[in-house]
C-alpha cells in the first residue's frame, strides 16, 4: 500500500520537474538558514518576528511592556505638537496601566504606576523652550547630567 502511494507521489514530482515548476524558486542555491546551528525551541517565533519586522517586546509580559513604555514616554512625547496631544498620549498610557492593575495577567509582579501627567507636560514644555543647539557628543556628555539607572539595574544590585 505505501509503495503504491510513494510511487504515485514520486511520479507527480517527476512530472512537475519536467514541466519546470521547480525552476527559479526563491532561495534556490542558498544554504538552508540555521543549518549547523544548535537547536532552538523558539526558532519559529524568532523567524516570525524577523519576517514580519515586529519588535521583540511583544514577547514580554504586559507588566514589563508597560514598564518599558513608561521609560520611553519622554522620547515618545518629544515630537508631539501640542500640550493636549501630550496629555492625550499620557492619558491613553495611564488607561492601559489602570486596566492592567485591575486585571493583572500571569506575568511577573512588577511595580507599575500611572504616569504623572503634569510632570510629563512640565518636562515637555521645558524641552520645547530650550533652544536647539548642535553639539558634539563629548560636549553633550559634559553638559548633560548622568543618565538615571534603569529600574532593573537597581533591582539586580539588591540581590
Amino acid at each position: 500500500m505505501t509503495e503504491a502511494w510513494e510511487a504515485s507521489v514520486e511520479a507527480k514530482i517527476q512530472d512537475a520537474v519536467q514541466r519546470g515548476e521547480f525552476d527559479n524558486l526563491p532561495g534556490m542555491g542558498k544554504p538552508i538558514p540555521g543549518r549547523g546551528a544548535p537547536y532552538d525551541e523558539a526558532w519559529w517565533i524568532k523567524s516570525f518576528l524577523e519576517r514580519e519586522a515586529l519588535p521583540s517586546d511583544l514577547l514580554l509580559p504586559t507588566s514589563l511592556q508597560l514598564r518599558r513604555r513608561i521609560e520611553q514616554v519622554p522620547d515618545e512625547v518629544r515630537d508631539l505638537p501640542t500640550e493636549q496631544s501630550v496629555r492625550d498620549f499620557v492619558g491613553q498610557l495611564n488607561a492601559q496601566i489602570v486596566a492592567w492593575l485591575r486585571f493583572p495577567d500571569d506575568g511577573p509582579r512588577v511595580a507599575v504606576r500611572p504616569v504623572n501627567t503634569e510632570d510629563v507636560v512640565r518636562r515637555w514644555r521645558a524641552e520645547r523652550a530650550r533652544p536647539e543647539v548642535t553639539t558634539t557628543v563629548t560636549e553633550a556628555a559634559a553638559v548633560l547630567p548622568p543618565a538615571r539607572r534603569s529600574w532593573w539595574r537597581r533591582w539586580r544590585r539588591r540581590g
